[in-house]
């Protein structure tokens, strides 16, 4: 049986190539784990070495003092944003 995601949780879509999505299946047959389990463990691993790569130093600070606000859903156009609005 599945864990229900926590509140705050959000569902984002990536395409790979299809040797990434092979091993991590196999990841998931091997394990029983799912490949959300996996796949969030990844994010939240390399999430601040890419923060550390891409934003600027000032943004940085304000992300380590918690000083960073938080858009409102709908702030900022994402994939299927037109798609939704439309229908």
């Amino acid at each position: 049986m599945g864990r229900s995601p926590g509140i705050g949780s959000r569902v984002i879509g990536v395409r790979v190539e299809l040797a990434l999505e092979q091993r991590l299946r196999l990841l998931t047959e091997v394990t029983g784990r799912s490949q959300s389990f996996f796949l969030k463990q990844m994010i939240e691993s390399g999430i601040e070495a890419m923060e550390k790569r891409w934003l600027p130093d000032h943004v940085m600070v304000q992300v380590r003092e918690g000083g960073l606000s938080v858009q409102q859903p709908g702030a900022t156009p994402d994939l299927f944003g037109d798609l939704l609005c439309d229908q």
